[in-house]
């Protein structure tokens, strides 16, 4: 591990807090899994996990969630197969549903907070376990979401500039994950209000990249976001901005857009340089880059299209204990 910001979790005694952050794509959802690069961010939006000793393992007061198909079933399974009964409380900034990662950061600061109380962990293997929960659960997906949640900042997959932070493997793909610099602006991610709707855009995506131009569509999204990646390591808002835009144009040409979705970026665009869908699709949010000094016209633009924006910047903090109640 080379990442200064990227140490490990220590070990502690229960009672435990943990929290990490959602998460935004910028470049790269769907193609992630076909081997072309994913540009990701946290966000500064969080959620926070307590874990108490409890007479039975319980997940805000339900006591079946232990046993029950999710997250934190398979979580105890990683994790925790031989612990003691644990009483897990969860608060959360990240909208549901929303494609922002609400999922990601609890399973990190989860699987922080059960790795630190079995005497500590380092960030990759905090990464590792977080992508095995989420993969076990879902049975899809690329390692992006939860490293941005264990990592913090701007991560990439499937690409070689930055610096290497680890390597997670799920025994059919290999995927390394880099740190590139955080060039310091403010975003602006906005729920459409329509739960995005991952096994449809999977299923549509696949079927369209299936058909006789699907490999020159591959490697156009290879190309945006390298370029995109690129362009953000030089801080070219303008050509950030102009991939964004690009990026978004072949998500909806793949099919994973909505009316919603094209209704907040079109009341968006006078006050921003570029933006798109994040996450699987067919619903969930959108990411903007505003025009400098007109993120808050950006946001109320989108409110009044019926979208809920948040102003945010990349938060550098990943998963991690930031206190223990005495």
């Amino acid at each position: 591990m080379t990442d200064p910001e990227a140490g490990p979790v220590p070990g502690s005694k229960l009672p435990i807090t943990t929290r990490a952050p959602g998460k935004c794509i910028l470049f790269g959802e769907h193609g992630v899994v076909r081997g072309t690069p994913e540009l990701l961010f946290a966000l500064d939006l969080e959620t926070q996990v307590v874990l108490k000793a409890g007479e039975r393992t319980q997940l805000n007061g339900d006591v079946e969630a232990a046993t029950s198909p999710g997250y934190f079933g398979t979580a105890l399974e990683e994790m925790w197969a031989l612990g003691p009964p644990v009483a897990v409380r969860t608060t959360s900034r990240v909208p549901r549903g929303s494609g922002l990662g609400s999922s990601a950061a609890f399973v990190a600061a989860l699987a922080a907070g059960l790795g630190s109380a079995t005497g500590g962990i380092d960030r990759p293997t905090l990464a590792r376990r977080s992508f095995a929960i989420e993969q076990r659960t879902q049975g899809i997906g690329s390692p992006g979401d939860t490293t941005a949640s264990v990592a913090g900042g701007f991560v990439t997959l499937n690409d070689p500039t930055g610096s290497e932070l680890w390597t997670l493997d799920d025994g059919r793909t290999q995927w390394t994950a880099r740190r590139i610099p955080d060039p310091g602006w403010i975003w602006v991610v906005a729920y459409s209000g329509i739960p995005r709707a991952a096994p449809e855009a999977i299923r549509l995506v696949r079927d369209r990249l299936e058909q006789p131009d699907g490999p020159r569509l591959l490697q156009r999204f290879e190309s945006v976001a390298r370029g995109g990646i690129q362009a953000l390591c030089r801080e070219d808002r303008t050509e950030v901005g102009r991939r964004l835009s690009e990026n978004h144009e072949l998500l909806r040409e793949v099919g994973v857009s909505h009316p919603r979705l094209e209704a907040l970026l079109e009341a968006a665009r006078p006050a921003m340089m570029g933006g798109k869908l994040t996450g699987a699709g067919r619903g969930g949010s959108l990411v903007a880059l505003p025009i400098p000094g007109r993120e808050l016209e950006l946001a109320r633009r989108i409110a009044r299209a019926g979208g809920v924006p948040y102003i945010v910047r990349p938060s550098s903090r990943g998963a991690a204990l930031i206190g223990a109640e005495r």
